[in-house]
């Protein structure tokens, strides 16, 4: 349990830079699923050949938390945080940039390595600077993010209809960018004052409850990460959008997420973690099959909608249910737990969009609805395994 601190939250002027290079990256991870549609015409790529981009940025992620701990030992996290940024800006440049695939996935791929990596550092950094006011500190830095990712279907929308094109949206991050840099440039990054030993978390044995909410995590992010990257697509081939419509309108589903989270986060404080996850399957549950089969797009929109509001807390809750069964093991149960997270969005989007050349994108949304059948399925028996070792 958290007492509450007798000292206040201070937004300092680092905590305000974390908080806007945090929504810096959100704005250009959020960016691969709403230009797709028109990367895709422009270089006339399959849907298989589209999902590599999302893998290359997935296996950056991966890679990211495998390199970024040992990056922070030698150079220290202004390197990371500030050339992490720098890298971020100019793969986003390079996949506007470029007209060969190998090029735009290689783009793909550094802005997930180097993106991540000052994810990691911000939210390290926030940590460590704020303490016993970590948990506002984190919460309010993901609202920031949420609320930046939820501009860009409309940047990228907005920018083709009037001409200016959808690499206008990628611009507008290096822009935004060079504009933190004059602002925050003289602030320093707070630095860890202590590195835990990794061996010894390694060695320990995580129970058997939390490698199957591991396979929840896994499913669950699976399922948002296919609806956000292929949503775009889906509105306009199977719904009938045009391409500058269908991307504006996946930012219900990413506004719709936030609203979603920001009730999660207030219901969370006396409401069990494992009966809001089962709310929000159910609400997930409501929405899809209106996104998936309706045929008049103020439904398939109405669908999108109700979709983001249930499986936008899936990460969030997953999360709380697996540390809570490795509550003296939570640095190595986080790290598998983003092992996880990275493997699904490298594996899903690319699987969906396989199937989709092989069949048709609307068919290949079928494996969304399995893969909800699967969490529903699993989180419950992974919640009863934990009841019963509750009563023994």
């Amino acid at each position: 349990m958290i007492l509450p601190s007798k000292t206040s939250f201070i937004r300092d002027r680092f905590t305000w830079l974390a908080y806007f290079m945090a929504a810096y990256f959100s704005y250009l991870q959020a960016a691969l699923g709403p230009l797709m549609p028109f990367l895709r015409d422009e270089l006339g790529i399959s849907y298989t050949v589209g999902g590599l981009h999302f893998s290359a940025f997935a296996l950056g992620m991966i890679l990211a938390g495998l390199i970024s701990a040992r990056m922070t030992q030698k150079w220290g996290r202004n390197f990371t945080f500030w050339g992490g940024a720098i890298g971020l800006s100019a793969g986003a440049l390079c996949l506007a940039l470029s007209h060969q695939v190998a090029l735009t996935i290689t783009s793909a791929l550094l802005m997930g390595l180097l993106g991540s990596i000052v994810s990691i550092t911000i939210q390290a950094a926030l940590c460590d600077h704020h303490r016993e006011h970590r948990a506002v500190a984190l919460t309010e830095v993901n609202v920031a993010a949420s609320v930046s990712a939820s501009l860009v279907p409309l940047f990228i929308g907005g920018f083709h209809r009037i001409g200016l094109g959808w690499r206008s949206a990628l611009f507008l991050g290096a822009i935004a960018l060079i504009l933190i840099g004059i602002r925050y440039r003289r602030v320093s990054i707070p630095t860890l004052e202590r590195y835990h030993a990794e061996v010894t978390a390694s060695s320990q044995t995580l129970p058997i409850t939390f490698w199957i909410y591991w396979v929840v995590m896994f499913l669950g992010v699976s399922i948002e990460y296919c609806i956000f990257f292929w949503g775009a697509d889906f509105l306009e081939t199977a719904v009938g959008l045009v391409k500058s419509d269908a991307a504006s309108a996946m930012s219900v589903f990413v506004l719709s997420g936030f609203a979603g989270r920001i009730v999660c986060s207030r219901l969370s404080r006396t409401i069990p973690s494992a009966t809001l996850l089962a709310s929000a399957i159910g609400i997930t549950f409501l929405g899809f099959p209106i996104l998936w089969l309706a045929s008049f797009a103020p439904r398939n929109i109405l669908g999108l909608l109700i979709a983001g509001l249930g499986v936008a807390n899936f990460y969030p809750l997953i999360l709380s249910l697996a540390l809570g069964t490795a509550e003296a093991q939570s640095d190595i149960a986080t790290a598998r737990l983003s092992v996880g997270t990275g493997m699904a969005i490298f594996l899903a989007p690319f699987i969906l969009g396989w199937i989709a050349d092989q069949f048709a994108l609307k068919q290949a949304f079928g494996l969304v609805i399995l893969m909800l059948a699967a969490v529903a399925a699993i989180s419950l028996f992974a919640n009863h395994l934990v009841q019963e070792s509750t009563r023994s």
